[in-house]
């Protein structure tokens, strides 16, 4: 008599053969039937708007619907988690930003992009500097705040973003590269409570995005005074990057097309194909620098590598904080 294992290898063996199959065939005519994107914060978001004009050309090049699912919530982790855990078929994708990052490191997931498919990035959101026009030191250059901080630590005072959250850790990111102590004072959400903080003189500086800052730079009550790593803001290209300031100090809430892990290579080909195409599109980059983001794309194989150097800065910080769960 055969034992059950006898009996049962063959058949599993067999079942695996025929799903192996089973995803060619679907892959050769892939696709076939619309397809979620998933994106994992809520409608009107700068991620939201950044995905649905994308998607819509991505629909016109596949011949088959993309449609935007929004998943907010957990810092993200909601969305992200429904796309690791999709079947590897193509037809459930989606995005995410710094915060794939920055979920494994809190241990609220276990794993980060290099737990997906990637698919390749479209577009950068970059953290900018801005200091107050009304605190008793209305910093008028970059220069001239960081000569005030190394004279007197911990006194220049910055508002940004909640601890964990992405332009938190570009502040954190700014203190450990220029070598100064600063006074940081975090903020609810991820801009709005900032930018009224510095704008109404309560602190000296604050880190953000261009998009929360731009109507009070607009309006005289904040001045601009550099962005982070070495790309330019669009319609700001006389306010100098940190590089040029001197200081080597990069991050930024990178845009990363993400789809379940072992996805078959070549429907994970055709998609960031199409994403390609679709994020080069001049109309499209166009918008994207109209959202104050800068539009930036990278094919798989390099997004993977820049977010593997973007996970090294996340860490850093993080450790150093105390506030790294990674699983």
């Amino acid at each position: 008599m055969k034992s059950f294992g006898q009996v049962v290898a063959p058949l599993f063996l067999l079942f695996s053969v025929m799903n192996a199959g089973n995803l060619s065939e679907a892959a050769e005519s892939y696709p076939a039937k619309p397809i979620n994107f998933i994106v994992p914060n809520e409608a009107g978001a700068d991620a939201d708007v950044l995905a649905r004009p994308l998607c819509q050309r991505v629909s016109a090049i596949l011949g088959k619907p993309v449609i935007i699912v929004n998943k907010p919530g957990g810092g993200s982790s909601i969305g992200m988690r429904e796309v690791h855990d999709a079947k590897p078929d193509g037809y459930t994708i989606g995005m995410s930003h710094a915060t794939i990052l920055i979920n494994k490191l809190l241990g609220n997931l276990p794993y980060d992009h290099a737990g997906f498919t990637v698919l390749g990035t479209y577009a950068t959101f970059i953290p900018i500097i801005v200091s107050s026009t009304k605190t008793q030191r209305p910093f008028k250059t970059l220069k001239e705040a960081l000569s005030f901080a190394k004279a007197n630590p911990g006194e220049v005072s910055i508002a940004t973003s909640g601890v964990g959250q992405s332009w938190w850790v570009a502040t954190l990111a700014f203190q450990e590269g220029t070598g100064l102590k600063f006074n940081i004072i975090p903020q609810p959400g991820t801009g709005a409570f900032a930018v009224a903080q510095v704008a109404g003189g309560h602190t000296d500086l604050a880190i953000l995005a261009l998009a929360a800052a731009k109507s009070q730079i607009e309006g005289g009550l904040i001045r601009f005074l550099a962005v982070f790593g070495s790309k330019k803001a669009p319609g700001y290209e006389d306010v100098p990057t940190l590089k040029e300031e001197g200081y080597d100090v990069n991050w930024e809430s990178t845009q990363i097309l993400i789809g379940p892990p072992k996805m078959p290579a070549t429907i994970a080909a055709k998609l960031a194909g199409a994403f390609e195409n679709a994020a080069n599109e001049p109309e499209y980059k166009k918008f994207v620098s109209e959202r104050n983001a800068v539009p930036f794309y990278l094919p798989p194989d390099r997004a993977v590598t820049f977010f593997d150097e973007q996970r090294k800065v996340v860490r850093s910080v993080m450790d150093k904080a105390g506030i790294s769960k990674e699983k």
